[in-house]
């Protein structure tokens, strides 16, 4: 006989079922039902592991947050925080575009069956003890923007606030781009994402020139990556 699987075992199941129910089919078929079928346990499973389909919503925002993070955290620090932001702001918008539905139930943007995930002010204490997923993926765009204004290119400021504005900025275009807005393939980056960048940036307080000089070392340094993933030389 085999052995039955561990609690822990099937709830990582389901909210992996979930996540892959989501990417086929988007919040439509995120159902009790389906993601019984899909793990192949009954119907009851779900609501003894979740206790209803609101916590399922919770778990799978938890793990795009978490799976955010780990994209982000493979950026990694340069010498320049400016560029930092820009490859940031680059690998945040790629995550996203990949698992669309996904990170449409993560940010609230999608309700599978009436259900929106449960979601904190990162910048307030408050929130930030309440959604330590969300905040581990906030947390790099924080750094970057302390780092940007220990380095004395973004006037004194308080970090979160900084970094709020920057992924608010990022998140508009991310959030457009995939409505069809910027036209097709990448063309909205050039066009629309660093041009933003700059602006900002510069209203944060760095100069013109030297936001455009990072934005240079940033599409370098994608462009590296890029080779290195064997993906093109996109830019």
């Amino acid at each position: 006989m085999s052995p039955k699987p561990r609690a822990n075992d099937v709830k990582e199941r389901l909210v992996e079922a979930a996540i892959r129910l989501l990417d086929d089919g988007g919040p439509e078929t995120l159902q009790a039902r389906k993601l019984a079928a899909e793990v192949g346990v009954s119907t009851m499973a779900v609501y003894t592991h979740f206790g209803g389909m609101a916590a399922v919503v919770d778990e799978v925002a938890r793990a795009g947050f978490l799976r955010l993070s780990a994209a982000l955290a493979g950026v990694g620090e340069s010498a320049d925080p400016v560029a930092d932001i820009f490859s940031l702001a680059r690998t945040y918008r790629q995550t996203v575009a990949e698992q669309p539905n996904l990170y449409a139930v993560t940010f609230g943007q999608s309700a599978p069956g009436g259900k929106r995930a449960t979601l904190s002010d990162l910048t307030t204490e408050e929130g930030r003890e309440a959604a330590q997923e969300g905040l581990e993926a906030f947390e790099h765009i924080v750094r970057a923007a302390e780092r940007a204004i220990e380095a004395g290119r973004f006037r004194p400021a308080d970090k979160y606030q900084a970094a709020a504005q920057l992924w608010s900025a990022l998140h508009g275009f991310v959030t457009l781009e995939a409505s069809g807005h910027f036209g097709p393939g990448e063309q909205g980056i050039e066009h629309i994402l660093i041009p933003l960048g700059i602006t900002l940036a510069v209203g944060l307080g760095d100069t013109v020139d030297r936001a455009e000089r990072s934005t240079e070392a940033a599409k370098a340094a994608w462009r590296a990556k890029t080779r290195n993933a064997g993906q093109g030389e996109n830019d």
